[in-house]
């Protein structure tokens, strides 16, 4: 059985904010925007984003709204260069996002940073070209 993979969900504290960052800030185009519910289409359509309100979100699942700190998971993008991968970044701190890692080379042989949104999710921008 293949379970494809067709979307990705953040709860997030500030739906406009949120909306703001990935739309203006990383240049996400808008699929879908209601009132506790934004969407991006990613790949060529292939994959969503989704930004659901923090409280809508945990009510959804049936668990508690209080969860905090690490959540165990990144979400990364893969430009073609290294200069796509600092230009990522440093729109992403425009847009009210924070550089948790410089972007350097890696032992590995590419180069990768890590920033984090307005509401603390790990985004790692990777780039395999020297």
């Amino acid at each position: 059985m293949s379970l494809p993979v067709s979307a990705i969900m953040l709860g997030v504290k500030d739906l406009d904010r949120a909306k703001k960052f990935y739309a203006e800030g990383l240049g996400f185009k808008i699929d879908k925007d209601t009132r506790n519910f934004v969407s991006f289409s990613l790949s060529g359509g292939y994959l969503q984003l989704a930004l659901y309100e923090w409280d809508a979100a945990a009510q959804d699942a049936g668990v508690s709204a209080e969860g905090s700190g690490f959540r165990g998971a990144s979400f990364h993008l893969n430009p073609d260069s290294r200069d796509v991968v600092d230009e990522t970044i440093r729109n992403a701190v425009t847009a009210g996002g924070s550089v948790i890692k410089e972007a350097a080379a890696a032992q590995w042989g590419g180069y990768y940073g890590y920033f984090s949104d307005p509401d603390g999710y790990l985004w790692k921008v990777t780039t395999y070209a020297s």
